[in-house]
């Protein structure tokens, strides 16, 4: 049988185990620039003069940038396929790392991670329909996304730890230089290994109409609340922006119902299925990214811990993510359908979750934070799982990029939400704690105590509605997403028949 044949039939490719390691680097990188950066920011803020009023650009500068052009990146890889929107997007994103690493200024710092953004939004949602498209046998399937689902949830922990070390050790810079190795291995790999199976192009013209109107429609969304956790809720800018939101993401639905070719056709969101999980998701990251945030504090402020030492404290987090994903939700996928694993893998993430309520300022690691650790990770890694799966299984080929990058999409929003709405209620509570209890500490230390109590008191304010979060995505997860088990029978023909007429490819 000619290899043209055997793809056309929907034949595994020999490749696929390989492609999967190169496509896994990809998405660490990825994954790790969202919080790497955190953590040398301030060295850099330093350095570079930047001032406290402009440092959140050097986050919101890449979040606009990857949020907004996401589905125009799914759209691309569809278009120019997902081997060649991959390999760019690779190149782009180790050129806009070095620019970063080698910034004087600035201006170079947030281009570079507006660039870092832009390539980004290429390279995730490729990634993903890789993923979706070479592995339609049904066992198969599940490891591949157990693996990719891992690495996604954990990767930003793994980004404290590597944060941690290359700024106390080395410097800034090298968080920003350590993508391009990432890359080179990552691109070339892809390069020589990675056989797209044909077929599965989208080659209508491209919706210029829609691209406006969702770019602008999500940058405005995420900009609306980054704005809101610096200059609150009420200010004219950050309303502006959620109205403008609003207006343009309406034009586009109203858009993309009417036109022929559309960027984001309609059919991949209102599938039952895929709907419950984009929305699922990304109430799931809203907890999480607040969660990272107010640990990541508290470890270093309340209780002193190195950047290092930070990073490690995640690591429970990281094993129970890789355990949840890989063994848990990996073995049962073929046995049990998704929502039985993403419902009460939210729930059980939801307990950890609610263990982290009790936080005091003495409360012990290994007491409190370590099994709240390990239950959010096993939690989220078991959801993850299936929902990365599911998101784009049975996508029609030239649907699977456009459907891969709104799993990103969610997840990108769902981190703006979390960061801006669960910062703003800590910081507000801990406002309040410190009004009401200020006044009775008379020495300097006793202010510095209600000063620390009122930090805790807001993260634990905060980590109450990522509870309340969490419960409401297991809702979701249970009540909308109604697909069956795989069906191990007919597993590789199956999916074959669903995907043909080929099979599918991955952030």
């Amino acid at each position: 049988m000619s290899e043209t044949t055997s793809k056309a039939l929907g034949v595994a490719d020999s490749n696929r185990w390989k492609a999967l390691v190169f496509i896994a680097l990809a998405q660490l990188m990825v994954v790790l620039d969202a919080t790497i950066v955190n953590i040398a920011l301030p060295s850099a803020q330093q350095d570079l003069g930047i001032s406290d009023g402009n440092r959140q650009w050097v986050v919101t500068a890449y979040a606009l940038a990857f949020g907004g052009l996401l589905l125009f990146g799914g759209r691309i890889a569809d278009l120019w396929g997902r081997k060649r929107t991959f390999v760019l997007g690779l190149a782009g994103f180790a050129a806009a790392s070095a620019l970063g690493g080698a910034a004087t200024n600035e201006a170079m710092m947030f281009g570079s991670r507006a660039l870092q953004g832009v390539f980004g939004a290429l390279l995730a949602p490729a990634a993903l329909s890789l993923l979706a498209v070479m592995f339609t046998d049904a066992k198969e399937r599940a490891k591949a996304f157990g693996i990719y689902g891992a690495i996604a949830g954990g990767g930003g922990a793994v980004g404290l730890i590597l944060g941690g070390f290359l700024t106390e050790y080395l410097n800034w810079r090298w968080t920003f230089f350590v993508n391009i190795p990432f890359a080179v291995v990552a691109a070339a790999g892809a390069y020589f290994v990675i056989r797209e199976p044909e077929g599965g192009r989208n080659r209508s013209p491209l919706d210029i109409p829609g691209v406006i109107l969702s770019t602008l429609g999500l940058v405005a969304l995420v900009y609306g609340f980054t704005r809101a956790e610096s200059e609150g809720w009420s200010d004219s800018v950050t309303v502006g922006m959620f109205v403008a939101s609003a207006v343009l993401l309406a034009a586009f639905v109203a858009v993309e119902a009417k036109v022929k070719a559309p960027l984001l056709p309609l059919r991949v969101i209102t599938e039952r299925n895929r709907g419950g999980i984009y929305l699922s998701l990304g109430l799931a990251i809203i907890a999480m990214f607040g969660l990272f945030l107010f640990l990541t504090y508290y470890l270093q402020i309340v209780k002193g811990y190195s950047p290092v030492k930070t990073g490690f404290a995640f690591l429970p987090m990281i094993v129970g993510m890789i355990t949840g994903s890989t063994q848990i939700g990996t073995r049962l996928m073929t046995r049990v359908a998704p929502r039985l694993l993403m419902g009460p893998g939210f729930l059980v993430a939801a307990l950890g979750m609610l263990l982290l309520t009790r936080l005091e300022i003495g409360s012990s690691y290994a007491a409190l934070l370590l099994p709240a650790m390990l239950l959010l990770g096993l939690g989220m890694g078991t959801a993850f799982m299936p929902a990365m799966s599911l998101a784009t299984l049975g996508v029609e080929p030239r649907d699977s990029g456009v459907a891969s990058a709104m799993v990103n999409t969610s997840q990108q929003v769902g981190g703006a939400i979390g960061t801006a709405l669960l910062n703003t209620i800590a910081a507000s509570a801990t406002t309040s704690y410190l009004a009401d209890h200020i006044g009775s500490a008379t020495s300097r230390s006793q202010q510095q105590l209600v000063q620390l109590e009122a930090m805790v008191e807001g993260y634990t304010s905060a980590i109450w509605f990522a509870v309340g979060i969490l419960v409401v995505a297991a809702a979701i997860a249970l009540t909308f997403v109604n697909a069956d088990r795989p069906n191990m029978a007919s597993g590789a023909a199956e999916g074959a028949e669903e995907e043909v007429p080929v099979p599918v490819a991955v952030h």
